[in-house]
C-alpha cells in the first residue's frame, strides 16, 4: 500500500507542477491527492480508530494554518479596498531609473515582510505600471520585484507562507528567525540589485497623462484609508507579539486583528447605502480573497499528513541522510527544487521528515529551510506565487526571465546561503 500512496502523491505533485500545460487547477489536484492518500491508508489499515485519530491530529494542525491565512488574506484585502497601500506607493515619484529601482526593491522587501510576497508583488507591479511606461524597462523592475518580495517574505513569520508554516508548527521562533535570516535575505536581494545597478540601460519612457492611473483605484480618495492601513499593518505585526504574550496559537491573534478591522470598517460611513458600503466591509473582502489557495493548502497538507502518518517521510529522511549526508546540501537542494515545484508541499514534507523531538525549535535545519524554500523560488518565474502573479500581470515570458533574471537570482540565492552558513558557523 505504501507504493500506491507514494505513486498517488507523485502523480498529484506532477499535476500541481504542470497545472498550466494540463489545464487542471492545482487546487483540484491537491484535494484529490490528499483525500485519496488518506482513503487508501484507511482501507489498508487494521486499526481504523487509530487512522481517524491521526487524521484528527493533522486536521487540527492544518486548520491553524488555514485560519491564519484566511485572516491575513482578509485583512490585506480590506486594506487594499480602502486604497491603504497607495498611501505608501504614491510617495515614490523619482524619474531616475537606478534610484527608482533601489526604492522599489527596498519598499518591496520590507512590505513583503509585513504583508506577504504575493500581495506585495501585485501592489508593486501596479505601482511600476504607473511610473514606467517603457515595457522593456518595466520587465526588469518586475523581475527584481519577484526577487525582493520572496527575499523580504523569508525572514519574518508572517511574510511567506512557508516561514508561517514553520512558525505555526513550532519549528522557528519570531525573534530568532528575524535575527538569523535578515542578513542572508538582504544579500539575496542586494546581489542582483547591485548587478542591475551597473548593467541596466534605458529610460523609464515617456510618462502617461497624470490623469491616467493604472493602479485601478482612480484618483478619488476613499474615507478611512489611513486608519485602515495603520490598523491593518498593526494587526499583522501584533500577531507574533500576541503569541509571545498569551502563548495561544497565531491564528487567534490574526482573528483578533480581523475582528478589530471588521468593527472599524463597519463604523466608517455607517449611514451609507448598504450596496455602496459592501466593497469596503470585511464581508465584501471575504468574497474577494483567493479561497482556492486555501483549499490548495488543505489538500497538499492532508496528503503530506498521510505520508507522515504512514512513516514514509521518516524513512525518506533516513535515506537522504545516508545517501547525501550533509543536511546543508539537502536543504540547499530543496531550495533549488522550489524553483521548479511548489514550495508549500516541499516544506510540508520536510516538516514531516524531521522530528521536532530530534530537531528542536530554531534548529539549523528549520532556519536554513525557511531561507532556502522562501527565496529559491525566485530562480524561475514559475517558482513562487509572486513570480506567477507578476508573470500574468506583465505577460513576462518564461524564457525572457530565464535569460535575464534567473542567473542573478541564483547568485543572490547562493550569496544568502553562504551568509547564513557563515553566520551559523561563527555563532556556533
Amino acid at each position: 500500500m505504501d507504493v500506491i500512496v507514494i505513486l498517488i502523491f507523485v502523480v498529484g505533485y506532477l499535476a500541481i507542477a504542470l497545472e498550466h500545460p494540463i489545464k487542471i487547477n492545482k487546487t483540484a489536484s491537491a484535494l484529490l491527492t490528499g483525500v485519496l492518500c488518506w482513503t487508501i491508508y484507511a482501507m489498508s489499515s487494521q486499526d481504523n480508530e487509530q487512522v481517524g485519530h491521526q487524521l484528527g491530529e493533522h486536521l487540527s494542525q492544518i486548520a491553524s494554518i488555514l485560519f491564519f491565512l484566511l485572516g491575513a488574506m482578509t485583512i490585506v484585502e480590506l486594506v487594499d479596498a480602502y486604497q491603504g497601500f497607495s498611501l505608501i506607493t504614491d510617495r515614490i515619484q523619482t524619474k531616475n531609473p537606478v534610484k527608482l529601482l533601489w526604492l522599489v526593491c527596498w519598499v518591496t522587501f520590507f512590505l513583503s515582510a509585513i504583508l506577504d510576497n504575493l500581495t506585495t508583488a501585485i501592489v508593486m507591479v501596479s505601482l511600476i505600471r504607473k511610473l514606467i511606461p517603457a515595457k522593456d524597462m518595466r520587465m526588469f523592475f518586475a523581475g527584481m520585484i519577484v526577487i525582493a518580495a520572496n527575499a523580504g517574505g523569508a525572514w519574518t513569520p508572517i511574510g511567506d507562507v512557508t516561514t508561517t508554516m514553520l512558525w505555526i508548527g513550532g519549528q522557528v521562533s519570531t525573534v530568532n528567525i528575524i535575527k538569523v535570516l535578515f542578513i542572508p535575505s538582504v544579500l539575496c536581494m542586494l546581489v542582483p540589485l547591485l548587478y542591475l545597478t551597473f548593467t541596466m540601460k534605458g529610460s523609464l519612457g515617456e510618462h502617461p497623462n497624470p490623469a491616467h492611473d493604472n493602479l485601478g483605484y482612480g484618483h478619488e480618495k476613499v474615507r478611512g484609508s489611513s486608519i485602515m492601513l495603520f490598523l491593518g499593518v498593526g494587526a499583522l505585526i501584533f500577531v507574533p507579539i500576541f503569541k509571545t504574550i498569551t502563548h495561544l496559537p497565531p491564528y487567534i491573534g490574526m482573528l483578533l486583528g480581523l475582528g478589530v478591522l471588521w468593527v472599524v470598517s463597519e463604523l466608517i460611513n455607517p449611514h451609507a447605502d448598504e450596496t455602496l458600503r459592501k466593497p469596503y466591509t470585511a464581508a465584501g473582502a471575504l468574497q474577494r480573497i483567493d479561497t482556492s489557495s486555501v483549499l490548495f493548502f488543505l489538500g497538499i497538507l492532508l496528503a503530506v499528513g498521510a505520508l507522515e502518518s504512514m512513516t514514509i517521510l521518516h524513512h525518506f529522511a533516513q535515506w537522504l541522510d545516508h545517501t547525501v549526508g550533509s543536511q546543508s546540501i539537502i536543504i540547499t537542494l530543496i531550495g533549488l527544487l522550489s524553483a521548479i515545484v511548489d514550495n508549500v508541499p516541499l516544506v510540508a514534507a520536510s516538516m514531516g521528515m524531521y522530528d521536532l523531538a530530534i530537531y528542536p525549535m530554531d534548529h539549523f535545519i528549520w532556519e536554513y529551510l525557511a531561507y532556502c524554500a522562501g527565496t529559491g523560488g525566485s530562480i524561475l518565474i514559475i517558482g513562487s506565487a509572486a513570480g506567477v502573479a507578476v508573470m500574468g500581470m506583465e505577460k513576462i515570458d518564461f524564457i525572457w526571465y530565464l535569460k535575464r533574471i534567473s542567473l542573478i537570482a541564483m547568485l543572490g540565492y547562493f550569496a544568502g546561503c553562504g551568509a547564513y552558513l557563515l553566520i551559523y558557523q561563527l555563532l556556533h
